[in-house]
């Protein structure tokens, strides 16, 4: 048995960041390993970018505190923290495992970004990239992300949070919970709106502040659904708790992005959303794509007009919108299992452990 560091934002609620609900699952089934958490009391849990002074902290523990037998790092790769991680692993001789929690930019050097033992990735995609910058196979592992499981709202359910929301019962409703100022999908979601030929839809855009781009992001789409006359069947909900009824009460949960940038490569509530049974549609060319290959989502090229193509077409279709959302719940049971997921970790530890 061996002491793990797991190096990451802070492990605490809110439950709305992919990067740190992977820690927490993994943390919580471990079963041979004894999980070691940095101590952050001036880190505020709600950051999704670390600060200068917050990442210096988590340096200075490394060079002189962490006693672990294995670091565990997670964080999108970056120079000045792939720099750091891997002066401090050399420092006081710590084997290291980095968990890629999503992607940097297209053309990234990401042979400069490698740092640990193993890296661990999250896709087929993720793995293909990093192969191709010069990654060896011996250090690379594919590893999912995970879903604690989901009660599948019934009929009834539906109807309820429906009620309890203010969403019309006879409407057909899409959600988009993903970020405006990445990824393009926002943008792509109001374009699929524009093109769609029913007039009885109403577009919920769950999209939390990430950045301080998100306001000016979120402006810019306003006036333009304005212009494009949609904006009556736009609801702007921002930062919710209840995203999990929302998830359920709607009829297709769209993120059709164009870029997995600044995004787990699966995003955490497309997973959600597939875990209840409901329909997801993802853009193609990005990681989420791969989710669709199974018949458990559908990927349609990011263009408003592929977006309001394929829901037209499921919407026709009740047998398969119906077999979509069985698939999907079953893959996401299947696949993405913390106790599965945890596992595949602890026989990296020992192997780490062993040399």
């Amino acid at each position: 048995m061996a002491d793990v560091l797991f190096v990451s934002k802070p492990v605490a609620p809110p439950w709305n960041d992919s990067s740190k609900n992977l820690v927490r699952d993994i943390i919580g089934h471990l079963g041979r390993h004894r999980p070691v958490l940095i101590e952050r009391r001036d880190a505020p849990a709600t950051s999704f970018s670390p600060g200068l002074r917050e990442n210096a902290g988590v340096l200075r523990h490394l060079l002189w505190d962490a006693k672990a037998d294995i670091w565990h790092f997670f964080f999108a790769p970056n120079r000045k923290s792939s720099r750091a991680a891997r002066f401090a692993a050399a420092v006081r001789r710590v084997p290291t495992v980095h968990t890629v929690c999503s992607l940097p930019k297209e053309g990234a050097a990401l042979d400069k970004l490698v740092f640990a033992d193993v890296t661990v990735v999250l896709s087929r995609l993720a793995h293909d990239r990093f192969q191709a910058s010069g990654a060896s196979d011996a250090s690379l592992r594919l590893i999912p992300p995970s879903l604690p499981p989901l009660p599948e709202p019934s009929a009834a359910d539906r109807g309820e949070f429906r009620e309890k929301h203010g969403v019309p019962e006879s409407a057909e409703i899409w959600i988009y919970p993903g970020d405006l100022e990445h990824g393009g999908g926002a943008k792509v979601a109001l374009e699929g709106l524009a093109a769609y030929g029913r007039r009885d839809v109403l577009l919920l855009m769950a999209c939390r502040d990430k950045t301080s781009a998100s306001g000016p992001a979120r402006a810019a789409l306003i006036d333009q659904a304005r212009r494009w006359g949609i904006d009556t069947r736009l609801r702007w909900l921002g930062d919710t708790p209840d995203i999990h009824e929302l998830l359920a009460l709607s009829d297709f949960t769209v993120l059709p992005n164009r870029s997995p940038y600044a995004k787990m490569d699966y995003p955490l509530v497309a997973l959600e959303a597939m875990c209840m049974g409901r329909p997801v549609l993802v853009g193609k060319g990005t990681p989420a794509e791969e989710l669709a290959e199974d018949g458990a989502a559908v990927a349609v090229e990011p263009s408003g007009g592929a977006l309001a193509a394929a829901i037209e077409a499921l919407s026709g279709d009740d047998q398969t919108r119906e077999a979509l959302g069985r698939e999907a719940r079953v893959l996401v049971l299947r696949r993405f299992s913390p106790a599965k997921v945890a596992a595949e970790y602890e026989g990296l530890y020992e192997a780490l452990h062993a040399h």
